[in-house]
């Protein structure tokens, strides 16, 4: 039985299982056959449920490791580990969970039904691990899927979009209905990859914490100009400086950039000693 507080919506369908497993390069029809065991590399599970994916993914060689945080659900997924010697069962809160302990100097993979309410915090957590990870693929909520893969300029582009552009790339790559799930939720759902690295890799912002902070302010208020969204935090004559030394027009809006004049923003503002209050 789904626990509601917890956000459970269990991919029952086999058939959505199937094209999840071609889409990740688990199945044998994925294109170029399933990918080749790896030694150093393994599956990290977000949400295992019942087990739905699990055992797909444990079919494909590489240790995983399923990660769930309800004690009925981990009591059935132990049975499953006890046959299945690839598989070992964390009994844990995502937010909380250690992936590079879990990874124990292996390469990442993560897979992930993720409950929709809590796909940001996910998010987060999982980029707090961004060295060790090659790439995630989540089940989430498409209206979130969207704003993951928006480009600059449109009207789904914000803070995640730059969250997960600055990290990795982020593509749909399926739209999942909602009767693939029991119970089914009440939207549209979407598996999003997301190859690491991203923008990161040529531009790295030298304090990331801070970066993601100052991208927060700058999209506060969408319908102000980046420089206003800027002021409580920063000295207006820095803005305007750092804006003309980047081309940046003054009445420009956060939605306008992408993740790399983000970084050099930043790093202009930063490294000229201004400090975000």
């Amino acid at each position: 039985m789904a626990r509601q507080k917890l956000g459970q919506h269990f991919l029952t369908d086999p058939g959505w299982r199937e094209k999840i497993a071609r889409a990740i390069g688990i199945s044998a029809h994925s294109i170029g056959g399933a990918r080749p065991q790896s030694p150093t590399s393994c599956w990290i599970e977000i949400g295992a449920g019942h087990g739905e994916m699990t055992r797909t993914l444990a079919a494909a060689g590489d240790p995983v490791y399923s990660i769930e945080l309800d004690p009925a659900l981990v009591r059935r997924l132990e049975d499953l580990a006890a046959e299945t010697p690839n598989l070992t069962i964390v009994p844990a809160d995502v937010l909380n969970a250690d992936f590079a302990a879990i990874a124990a100097g292996r390469r990442a993979r993560i897979y992930g039904n993720l409950p929709y309410y809590i796909t940001s915090p996910i998010l987060h957590r999982l980029f707090q691990f961004a060295d060790l990870i090659d790439e995630v693929h989540i089940v989430i909520q498409l209206e979130v899927a969207f704003r993951l893969a928006a480009r600059p300029g449109t009207r789904d582009y914000g803070y995640l979009s730059v969250l997960a552009q600055y990290f990795s790339r982020p593509n749909i790559a399926l739209k999942i209905p909602p009767g693939a799930f029991r119970p089914p939720p009440e939207v549209a759902s979407a598996l999003v990859s997301l190859r690491l690295p991203g923008e990161r890799a040529a531009c790295r912002a030298a304090d990331e914490a801070r970066f993601l902070d100052f991208v927060k302010y700058a999209f506060a208020q969408k319908r102000k100009t980046l420089a206003n969204n800027l002021k409580p935090h920063l000295p207006p004559q820095a803005i305007r400086a750092a804006l003309a030394e980047l081309s940046i027009p003054s009445e420009a809006r956060a939605e306008e950039l992408p993740p790399r004049k983000f970084v050099q923003l930043f790093a202009l503002l930063a490294g000229g000693g201004a400090s975000l209050g």
